[in-house]
């Protein structure tokens, strides 16, 4: 990475950080001029923005109002850069058989930007995405996997604050008699695999390509699971 680059990437964290929309979408364009992936930018510019500013929020660094800032442009950020990309809501080739993935970010946590970027892998894999948003109850979440029918359910929690609402979750599914009907998923900065383990889910994925990996994976386990 040259220099000029490695500065790109530093001044794409600090628009997010400032929440500088302008800036940002200069860096973007600069970017582009020197051949720079644009993912990489999102992932390891930008992307470490938003990162620190949620980190910052967990420590009580700053308040509700600067969060909301630099998510709205993280989000724009994240919004054209999928543009440029030609990721959108059109599934890809259907290499999966049409495997239908509810996603959401669970109740208490407005970060959606991750969930976003995993939703666009999965559509360009051939994925049927169904994304409810951000802020989303547990009892909401059931009720449009059953609407749905759905094979996945992918739940992420960036603040840490939220993660006992992945917990809840899969409690309430087995309260509900449903949770062996779905294959459960979780992301998300604080998520790892223990915690995944610890609360009774599937699957969990550190990135975007790594969750198209396990929702195969955990797919072709249960038909053979099945099959038995």
């Amino acid at each position: 990475m040259s220099a000029e680059q490695a500065d790109i990437l530093e001044r794409a964290r600090l628009s997010i950080i400032e929440g500088d929309d302008e800036e940002a979408l200069q860096i973007m364009d600069q970017a582009s001029e020197e051949g720079m992936d644009l993912m990489d930018l999102l992932m390891e510019g930008f992307g470490k923005g938003n990162q620190e500013i949620m980190d910052r929020f967990d420590r009580g660094e700053i308040t509700v109002a600067e969060l909301l800032y630099a998510s709205d442009t993280m989000k724009e950020v994240t919004d054209e850069i999928f543009k440029r990309l030609g990721l959108n809501d059109t599934p890809g080739p259907v290499a999966t058989g049409k495997i239908r993935v509810l996603l959401a970010t669970v109740s208490g946590d407005i970060h959606d930007i991750g969930k976003t970027i995993v939703a666009a892998f999965l559509r360009n894999a051939g994925f049927e995405v169904i994304d409810l948003g951000c802020e989303v109850s547990v009892e909401a979440i059931a009720l449009a996997a059953r609407e749905f029918n759905v094979d996945i359910i992918g739940t992420s929690a960036l603040l840490t604050a939220s993660l006992k609402e992945q917990k809840k979750l899969e409690k309430y599914l087995r309260d509900i008699g449903e949770r062996d009907r779905y294959i459960t998923m979780v992301g998300g900065a604080p998520c790892t695999q223990r915690w995944a383990e610890k609360i009774g889910a599937d699957g969990y994925s550190e990135t975007a390509s790594e969750a198209v990996e396990k929702a195969l994976e955990l797919i072709q386990r249960k038909k053979q699971n099945g099959s038995e």
